[in-house]
């Protein structure tokens, strides 16, 4: 049988086989390259407006053209081809999905971008997200992130940025928070902008941290209470309220009482030290730790009164001249004021929220801020200027304070004159006040403050706050809100921009309301069970302090008002007994007196 030649494989042909194998892989590997750096830098680093319709359609002919494609197929593999095709089209696909870039108007240049969000993530870093309509021209193709202080109202002169991002439609710069130190950014705001003719231009709204909470070391929110009942306390008699059974307390932090020069506590922050006196905040730890003890929680007022000369940078530039106002307004409005104001905010709220020294849960800066002449002084300017001010150092003081207790509540308080047109007076409107506060904390990043309000009769010592007169009515331009009207203040807090960050109605307490015994002991009591049942019934106060537990005697003698539970010798006046059990088993027993002196049954 004839054998059949066996055609043999060389070595030379199967080392042929080989580099053609690994030829192949290279090209694969270089064309996915080639194709992903094309994706790359066509999505994050190459500017729209020096890409031109003619280099589209150029790049997309390239990646499909019948000639090139039938080359590649004859001298390469299917799947390198195939690769090649598939991230042309990819190619093709991230330029026709690109945001069209948009020539700025003077309308819409100064808020272009959208700051969405710029909050605290990780505990130590700031996130920044924005996003826009489209991409705006400029010089280059960057957004700059710049950092303002509290009281700057436009890039600083001669500012670099602290960041840099290629331009997109949506896109976040983060930064490191610094907390404590001198670098700080947590009462920082934030503008983006980009480079028109060689110059920085602001191009966003600016924003604050909005959720200083998330790097705080403490989150004590308080305890659990039955009732909402509370007292502004008299030091010397702490141990009487065990027996009126109360859930919280008010008690005031006057500046001028914790503060000095040197020595005592000292306690650095954003790179200065500043001093408490060591044997006042050792009374006020022994008595909130003594408060808390008895089951009731603190709602602590820190008032400026603190020396213009010995701490200038306390007190706001324009509100440091003579003045017989007790109080000052804070400063918000220079470096060192927002620094000091940070200080004493971090400083008290870290020592009282679980460091063992008493726990303070609600904080309230300043008081009846629309007060200016009698409880804030500044010289008077308009509404809108003086509202500023103050909202300039509240946010300092509730970033602070947050910071340190992520479930600490911040208040501001306002006294009941509603549109009473009390500028003809040297003071404000507390609507006015409110309105202007709401929508600039809003603008410049939402935060959860709380409204501690003081609904008086008007006048204070008119103590049947009940009966019809010339400044209350049950519409929204009532001259004074009093416990006659109270849901003229809380229906107002429901709408919709009034509203905290996750839409609730806001915290609303009345850190103050009282009425005087110098008309008669049982109309004041019967004022007081009045009042309590209608901010019970209306079912969006947090907590109720009676101003207060002992008459005070200069109150009495400058105001003629006698608004305690007991006179200024301790004897217990009729509202006691009735203050004491409105919240228990005996209510009826207390209050059915009241009746008849009201002229219904409530």
């Amino acid at each position: 049988m004839e054998k059949k030649n066996r055609k043999m494989r060389t070595g030379e042909a199967a080392r042929k086989n080989k580099k053609l194998v690994i030829l192949s892989a290279v090209v694969a590997v270089l064309a996915s390259a080639f194709v992903i750096g094309i994706v790359v830098y066509v999505i994050f680093g190459m500017n729209s407006e020096s890409l031109t319709e003619t280099e589209e359609d150029a790049i997309f002919e390239v990646s499909i053209e019948e000639s090139e494609e039938a080359f590649v197929k004859e001298t390469m593999p299917p799947d390198v081809v195939n690769a090649i095709v598939s991230g042309g089209k990819s190619v093709s696909d991230a330029l026709n999905n690109r945001p069209v870039t948009v020539e700025m108007t003077d309308e819409n240049r100064s808020t272009f971008v959208s700051i969405d969000s710029c909050q605290i993530v990780n505990t130590s870093k700031v996130q920044i997200d924005l996003s826009s309509e489209g991409i705006p021209k400029s010089d280059d193709k960057y957004y700059y992130l710049f950092e303002e202080a509290v009281y700057q109202n436009s890039i600083p002169e001669g500012a670099e940025p602290v960041a840099k991002k290629y331009k997109d439609s949506e896109t976040s710069f983060t930064l490191d928070l610094n907390k404590g130190k001198a670098s700080s950014r947590l009462f920082s705001k934030f503008t983006v902008a980009v480079k028109l003719d060689g110059e920085y231009v602001s191009i966003s709204h600016p924003k604050f941290i909005t959720n200083p909470e998330a790097c705080a070391g403490y989150n004590y929110g308080g305890m659990q209470h039955h009732s909402i009942k509370g007292i502004l306390a008299d030091p010397l008699r702490i141990g009487e309220l065990a027996d009126l059974n109360i859930s919280y307390c008010t008690y005031n932090i006057p500046l001028s009482h914790i503060l000095t020069t040197s020595g005592g506590i000292e306690y650095s922050y954003d790179g200065v030290t500043y001093h408490f006196k060591t044997s006042a905040i050792e009374t006020y730890d022994q008595l909130f730790k003594r408060l808390n003890g008895m089951g009731i929680d603190v709602a602590a007022i820190v008032l400026n009164d603190a020396s213009t000369s010995a701490y200038p940078d306390i007190t706001h530039p324009d509100a440091r001249g003579k003045a017989s106002c007790p109080y000052r307004m804070f400063n918000g409005a220079t470096d060192g004021g927002v620094k000091a104001c940070a200080a004493i905010g971090s400083f008290l709220a870290g020592r009282y929220s679980g460091a063992g020294h008493g726990n303070v849960s609600m904080w309230i800066i300043a008081n009846e801020v629309n007060a200016r002449k009698e409880y804030n002084y500044m010289p008077y300017v308009d509404v809108n200027t003086y509202t500023e001010a103050f909202v300039q150092c509240f946010r300092v003081f509730y970033n602070a304070i947050k910071s340190q207790n992520a479930s600490a509540k911040v208040y501001y308080s306002l006294d009941q004159r509603w549109t009473l047109n009390s500028e003809k007076t040297g003071d404000y409107d507390a609507k006015d006040f409110l309105d202007i506060f709401t929508k600039s904390i809003s603008d410049y990043g939402n935060i959860d403050w709380g409204l501690a309000a003081h609904p008086y009769s008007y006048p204070n010592g008119a103590t049947a706050f009940w009966k019809a007169n010339k400044y209350t009515n049950h519409t929204v331009s009532t001259p004074v809100i009093s416990m006659d009207n109270l849901e003229v203040l809380t229906n107002y807090m429901q709408r919709p921009e009034m509203r905290d960050t996750s839409g609730n109605v806001r915290s609303i307490i009345l850190s103050e309301i009282g009425y005087s015994s110098t008309s008669g002991e049982t109309l004041q009591a019967a004022a007081f069970a009045y009042a309590y049942t209608i901010m019970e019934k209306n079912g969006y106060i947090d907590a109720l302090m009676l101003s207060r537990q002992t008459d005070a005697a200069d109150e009495i003698a400058a105001l003629g008002l006698a608004l305690g539970l007991q006179s200024t010798g301790g004897k217990h006046k009729y509202i006691y007994n009735v203050f004491k059990y409105i919240d228990t088993d005996k209510r009826q027993d207390v209050i059915s007196f009241a009746y008849d002196i009201v002229g219904k049954t409530f």
